[in-house]
């Protein structure tokens, strides 16, 4: 490894000696100048120094000053402010003009050493460290994974599982990062084995966990309060992981109160838990009770064109008292931007619901657009790409703007998530077949029993039966539907895409966050 190179700007260098002797010593290499104009023209000369060690008071122009000129050549180099005046007004600009660090005169070797360990080696130290702690964690969750766990410890799995994704995708272990996803694939195994087993019986006895008919009833209406509004973001397709990268940002606004989970129905799809959420009952039910309300996979027409509809009549069977409830669906740009311009008339509500599209279509656009493909090329590119969406929405503004008003409930929430598919599984079935690649329903289905949950009784399940003989398979972990036809052209197409509709810790374990103004 090439000696790290630093360069050092103090008007009393003469007097630094000792602590140039020991970082030469350690191997590292030091040019040193007197003023600020000097290490401008060094900085301009070679463009491979690695730090800059930089006193704050210096005869000609300061140490801020010089500061910020370095900035404006070299941008990212690490620069330590070294000062004897600890007045908080001269850190808080050095702060922000993107110091590294900074040392309080005199300054000893061993903490130059430190601060340069911790400049240069920290992000090594930090993927040693975080590859240690996961070896050590990777055998603890596979053994609880294969233990017979129940839901409230699979949660816990799945949150520890993210916890561990987001970690070593700040350390850029790649290593690591494969070893947690062949573990995150043995989860999901196993998840799926835990869903066939209890899913049904959840449903006819009523003793699972909190599941999309029941989200309102037990994670929002309850939360209603005269005179402070309660604000239910619904983010389509919104996934933990990606809850867990965005929460920084809400953070600067608001502090959570709450993070809980509910479990999404079968199929993991807009068209059933979505309808199911404001309904407060499962698609059966809602068939049966709302028939107008109510499309099958095949029949014509929008899916979830009534979701306000049903709002309305749960807020009513539900709630002893006359509520004003507001709902809006943003699907594009258009009605983002008045969204953002008309948020505060919201705020008359006793409760909002905001539907918003976007990470659904993320998805789905990633699936068609190569370019979004390479720009979400993994999990932690698809995070990243979810969070510099938020940061610049009009989203992100209207919500800003709503806690400049006054106090709000905020439930930040999804209708499921969605999984990465790798594993093609082969289905046949008649042209009345649906086309989702995670979920089917249709007569005389063929298909391979170990890559599927079978309900042959689909009001069983607590969905609608749309011929006499129909039955929905769900795939399970990370398998993907394909007809025979065209095989391979689709095998290539849909592989490594982001699908939903199936059976997978990432679509059925869902976030409801309760925040409330900072």
């Amino acid at each position: 490894m090439d000696a790290i190179k630093i360069l050092w700007a103090d008007d009393e260098i003469d007097l630094l000696k000792p602590q140039l002797l020991f970082l030469e010593k350690k191997g590292y290499n030091v040019t040193t100048v007197t003023n600020g104009h000097d290490a401008l023209e060094e900085i301009k000369e070679s463009n491979d120094f690695d730090v800059v060690f930089l006193d704050e008071s210096m005869p000609g122009i300061t140490g801020l000053e010089t500061l910020a000129k370095i900035k404006e050549i070299k941008p990212n180099i690490p620069v330590v402010m070294i000062t004897k005046n600890e007045a908080e007004t001269v850190m808080e600009e050095a702060i922000g003009s993107q110091i590294s660090d900074y040392l309080i005169k005199p300054v000893n070797p061993h903490q130059i050493l430190l601060t340069l360990k911790k400049l240069m080696e920290s992000q090594s130290l930090f993927r040693e460290k975080t590859s240690s702690d996961y070896q050590q964690e990777f055998r603890q969750i596979l053994m609880e994974i294969n233990s017979g766990l129940n839901y409230k410890e699979w949660v816990d799995i799945y949150k520890r599982i993210v916890s561990w994704e987001l970690k070593i995708d700040e350390s850029n272990s790649t290593a690591m990062g494969d070893i947690l996803s062949m573990q995150k694939n043995e989860a999901n195994n196993a998840f799926s084995k835990f869903i066939v087993k209890n899913y049904l019986g959840w449903l006819k006895n009523g003793d699972g966990p909190i599941m999309s008919d029941r989200l309102l009833r037990e994670k929002v209406l309850p939360q209603l309060e005269e005179g402070t509004p309660t604000v239910m973001l619904l983010l389509d397709n919104l996934r933990y992981d990606q809850w867990k990268v965005l929460e920084p940002i809400f953070n600067e606004e608001f502090r959570v109160v709450e993070e809980d989970f509910f479990c999404s129905i079968l199929p993991t799809t807009t068209q059933y838990s979505r309808n199911a959420i404001f309904a407060g009952m499962l698609p059966a039910e809602i068939e049966r009770h709302y028939k107008q309300w109510w499309k099958n996979d095949m029949e014509e027409g929008g899916k979830n064109n009534h979701e306000e509809d049903l709002l309305q009549a749960q807020v009513k069977r539900l709630v002893r008292r006359d509520i004003k409830v507001g709902y809006t669906k943003i699907t594009n740009v258009s009605k983002a931007k008045q969204l953002e311009d008309s948020i505060l008339d919201y705020m008359h509500n006793d409760l909002t619901v905001i539907v918003y599209n976007f990470i659904d279509m993320l998805s789905h656009a990633r699936t068609e657009m190569e370019v979004l493909k390479e720009l979400a090329s993994d999990e932690k590119a698809y995070r990243s790409l979810t969070v510099s969406w938020f940061k610049n929405s009009p989203l992100w503004s209207a919500l800003r703007r709503i806690v400049e008003k006054g106090d709000v409930k905020l439930i930040v929430t999804t209708d499921h998530g969605t999984i990465r598919v790798n594993t093609p599984s082969k289905v046949v079935g008649d042209r009345d077949t649906t086309t989702n690649l995670r979920y089917k329903v249709g007569k005389n289905l063929n298909y391979d029993r170990k890559d599927v949950l079978e309900i042959r009784d689909p009001l069983e399940a607590g969905l609608p039966r749309p011929n006499v003989s129909s039955t929905f398979i769900f795939a399970k972990e990370d398998k993907y539907f394909l007809y025979p036809n065209n095989y391979n052209y689709y095998n290539n197409y849909y592989r490594d895409t982001f699908q939903h509709g199936g059976i997978s810790l990432e679509e059925m374990i869902c976030p409801v966050v309760l925040l409330r103004k900072r």
